[in-house]
């Protein structure tokens, strides 16, 4: 069947992803010159929809976007955090660190504890107030190129398309959104993105991107376990001392505790589930006398970019360029990427706004890419740069006492006695075959502080369409059984916080089953898969989790 012609509207600037990268690019480019046209594409049935995030934010990246925010009712940013505790885990206690033993960039007085997808909602109703077209519901699946080679728009996918790749009564063709530049803000692991990396070899001459998954529970607990503005972060049990990784808790709104749970995807044991762990975590003496009586709300869980300074891939490309989490500007040990997002929107936004007034389009903003590392952005993420890899080689004591002895003297003196250590391997080649590790034995939920994994799914109010090809595509099922299965003991199983994949026997044959319609958009298949034999790529526009104060 022969498709019909795709429609195309023209912009002056074309953005992927309505998150705070992608709407303060908006906002800036229109504060700069309101004639020219913007329009925002976000994959989630409405702005914020797939916006999870601790979230802790430093104003730093508001404050130069919006400097009277403090003055706007509407602006979520309510709860300013009034105590920061640190502490260590073992399996029966826990030990308080001192703060003063805290490097001076881990201080969080002065930030603030709100739901980021709350934010994003804020910030598309100021975008929208200056002119800037948003369309939620609109996945954009497709980079389209000019005869030169350069990005020149992106088309939106096809909907209505069945399970067997074939139109159905319902088919509409996606739509073609031109620009004289496009910004790919589309979070971690975004499959534009890692197109355009691989397209225009951006990552070239840099460390692998290294990630982490994080998952998240929203609580309504009783009043006097509440204590607006208590940030408290811990790392330890139930993590073995080899395995990187962290938690969360954080008191805001009404009654509110936020609570959050970060594995790093370079571990070893193929038998680890980062769900279970999480609900491990909150037995915790140290942690479970807070949520007593309490009751979750919500549940979301989505990949998370560490690999900092030396693995940010070039910036500009022939015709856009990437911004927030789609290049991995997360500071790992600050837990915050959210100011970082804002900042190099802005940036992207007013280099290319300063290119089109030279008449310019469709090239290479070199201009943004030099400017970068000088910029508040790239201080902010060298001071910590060798935090993650000194944890990934020495293991959750050492690494952290080295990584925090490396902050201490970028702090007093701005240097590293490390000089910029590399990462290694990527994620993916990290991992163990099965026959190194034995199973680990994970508690049953009991229904009232741990739960299992599809009844947490349901609180993410997650929905695709049945009828449609599934968004998950397995490049080489044979090769996922004879790996991913024989030798490493299917650990998709297991790293999937959302009950994706299963390996059931039907007929005496081991047969990988993917539930789609479970999947809450977190990427860590894409990522983890040993072979990476695994990709991600969106579904119908509008469809995945629905989070709601997240």
């Amino acid at each position: 069947m022969e498709l019909p012609e795709r429609e195309s509207m023209e912009f002056d600037v074309v953005i992927v992803g309505a998150g705070p990268a992608g709407l303060s690019a908006a906002i800036r480019v229109k504060e700069l010159d309101p004639e020219l046209t913007v329009v925002v594409l976000e994959k989630g049935g409405e702005v914020g929809a797939h916006v999870l995030s601790g979230a802790v934010v430093d104003p730093s990246g508001i404050d130069k976007l919006i400097p009277d925010w403090r003055d706007d009712p509407e602006c979520p940013l309510k709860t300013e955090v009034s105590a920061d505790h640190f502490m260590v885990l073992g399996p029966a206690g826990s030990v308080r660190l001192p703060n003063f033993m805290m490097p001076p960039m881990l201080n969080n007085h002065g930030n603030y504890i709100v739901s980021l997808s709350n934010v994003c909602k804020w910030l598309a109703a100021r975008a929208e107030a200056l002119g800037v077209e948003i369309y939620p519901g609109f996945a954009a699946s497709e980079v389209l190129y000019n005869e030169a080679g350069a990005v020149k728009g992106v088309a939106t996918g096809d909907m209505g398309v069945g399970r067997d790749g074939e139109p159905g009564s319902s088919y509409a063709r996606g739509m073609e959104l031109h620009g004289k530049y496009v910004l790919i803000g589309e979070g971690v692991r975004g499959s534009l993105a890692k197109e355009l990396i691989g397209k225009f070899a951006l990552a070239e001459n840099r460390e692998p991107q290294k990630y982490g998954i994080g998952l998240k529970e929203l609580w309504e607990v009783k009043p006097e376990h509440h204590k607006p503005g208590l940030v408290q972060h811990s790392f330890g049990w139930p993590l073995d001392m080899k395995t990187g990784g962290g938690s969360f808790l954080y008191h805001y709104g009404d009654n509110l505790v936020a609570v959050g749970f970060v594995v790093h995807l370079n571990y070893k044991n193929p038998y680890l589930s980062p769900f279970q762990e999480f609900q491990r975590f909150k037995t915790h003496p140290a942690i479970a006398p807070v949520f007593e009586g309490g009751k979750r709300v919500s549940y979301g869980a989505r990949a998370i970019t560490e690999g900092g300074w030396q693995s940010v891939p070039k910036l500009a490309f022939p015709g856009g360029a990437l911004i927030g989490c789609s290049a991995g500007f997360v500071n790992v040990p600050r837990i915050k990427g959210s100011h970082n997002a804002v900042l190099t929107g802005m940036m992207a936004a007013e280099h290319l706004v300063e290119a089109i007034a030279a008449g310019r389009a469709n090239d290479t903003l070199e201009s943004y890419e030099d400017a970068w590392r000088d910029s508040a952005v790239g201080k902010d993420l060298k001071k910590v740069r060798n935090v993650k890899p000194l944890w990934s080689k020495f293991g959750t004591i050492a690494g952290i006492t080295l990584g925090g002895f490396d902050m201490w003297l970028n702090a007093l003196l701005g240097v590293s006695v490390f000089g910029t250590l590399k990462h290694g391997k990527p994620d993916h080649a990290c991992l163990e075959p099965a026959s190194k590790h034995k199973p680990i034995d994970y508690p049953k939920p009991d229904g009232e502080l741990t739960f299992d994994r599809l009844s947490s799914v349901f609180l993410s109010n997650t929905n695709h369409e049945e009828d449609q090809p599934v968004h998950l595509q397995v490049k080489d099922m044979e090769l996922q059984k004879r790996s991913e299965h024989d030798v490493f003991g299917g650990p998709s199983q297991l790293y999937c916080p959302a009950g994706v994949y299963e390996w059931v026997e039907e007929g005496g044959k081991d047969v990988y089953v993917i539930n789609a319609q479970n999947c809450v958009h977190c990427k860590t298949c894409d990522i983890k898969d040993p072979n990476q034999n695994i990709n991600w790529v969106p579904p119908q526009g509008g469809e995945g989790p629905v989070y709601q104060d997240m």
